[in-house]
């Protein structure tokens, strides 16, 4: 399984509402901060939202 790595790097300040609450969502809101999340079409979907206003790095899953 694959897993994606999220870091907020763009201020949210200025941003749509929803934008926000997309960011809240992915477990962010402060510049630097990380979160990694299993990779799904709904992921994916947040991320082309806020494209943006984080960075993302896969990572390949241990499998075990």
């Amino acid at each position: 399984m694959t897993t994606v790595r999220v870091t907020q790097i763009r201020s949210e300040i200025g941003t749509q509402k929803r934008h926000r609450g997309t960011l809240r969502a992915l477990g962010l809101g402060k510049i630097g901060r990380t979160a990694e999340h299993k990779d799904t079409p709904q992921l994916r979907g947040m991320l082309r939202l806020v494209a943006s206003l984080v960075r993302v790095e896969e990572e390949v899953g241990s499998g075990a």
